[in-house]
């Protein structure tokens, strides 16, 4: 299974509602539609695109899949923040009919999943509107790096 994640777009530095409420500015949104320009551009959109409920990621999801023309996302609460790596790669494992899947949530739990399928050693740092894509090679938790596309980059590449 191909794995990609989206680290949900720039939002409000803070909310009367709290952090989950926090909603995306419009740089987020355009963070969101530049990741689906260009994984459409590579032939690389999701199969299907699951995400956190916390708002800034529904957002960021919504925004995603309505950019790449795909149905909508699903929402699941084990993708809100304070994900763990095992407890990623056991819900993914309902997903096999899926070769892509895409979901879009939080730091730091997209550092530690990816640190975590690649052996324990990987320090990564996953930006704002950033792009990752990971090759899992079940039944391990293994995986291989494919790429790892910061906004910064991605937006040139537009």
């Amino acid at each position: 299974m191909q794995l990609l994640l989206l680290r949900h777009g720039k939002a409000e530095d803070s909310s009367p509602g709290g952090d989950f409420t926090r909603e995306l500015k419009e740089k987020g949104h355009e963070q969101a539609r530049h990741a689906a320009r260009i994984l459409a551009a590579a032939d690389l959109l999701p199969d299907l695109v699951l995400s956190s409920p916390v708002i800034r990621a529904k957002q960021t999801a919504n925004t995603f899949t309505s950019t790449a023309g795909m149905p909508g996302p699903i929402f699941l609460d084990w993708l809100a923040c304070g994900m763990s790596p095992e407890t990623a790669l056991a819900e993914l494992g309902h997903f096999p009919e899926f070769e892509r899947i895409m979901i879009v949530g939080h730091e730091p739990d997209f550092s530690r999943l990816i640190s975590h399928c690649l052996g324990g050693s990987a320090d990564t740092e996953v930006r704002k509107g950033s792009i990752t894509c990971l090759d899992l090679l079940p039944p391990s938790p293994r995986a291989t790096l494919r790429f790892l596309l910061p906004h910064k980059l991605a937006k040139h590449l537009d």
